[in-house]
């Protein structure tokens, strides 16, 4: 991963974004000496956005399951009846 200061993306922000496009590697953007931001490729970050969407599902699914809200698929099939036909 590339580290950069917050001083050098100001002032070559330019030839920063034209290197993060063309490695798709993170930039970690520091500022006095701690980690400040992290700088990614716009599609990366909409990727990521989607997968973590998928995790929570997974896991609201898991919590159910382990709550004891579910149905079988009999019961699904009448409960979503109306919107099925």
């Amino acid at each position: 991963m590339k580290i950069e200061l917050v001083t050098t993306l100001k002032r070559q922000a330019t030839k920063i974004l034209a290197e993060l496009h063309e490695s798709k590697e993170p930039v970690l953007i520091t500022e006095h000496g701690q980690p400040s931001a992290y700088l990614i490729d716009v599609k990366d970050y909409e990727l990521m956005q989607s997968r973590m969407s998928i995790l929570e599902g997974i896991a609201r699914g898991e919590k159910a399951i382990f709550e004891n809200r579910t149905f079988s698929q009999a019961e699904a099939i009448d409960k979503m009846s109306k919107w099925l036909k």
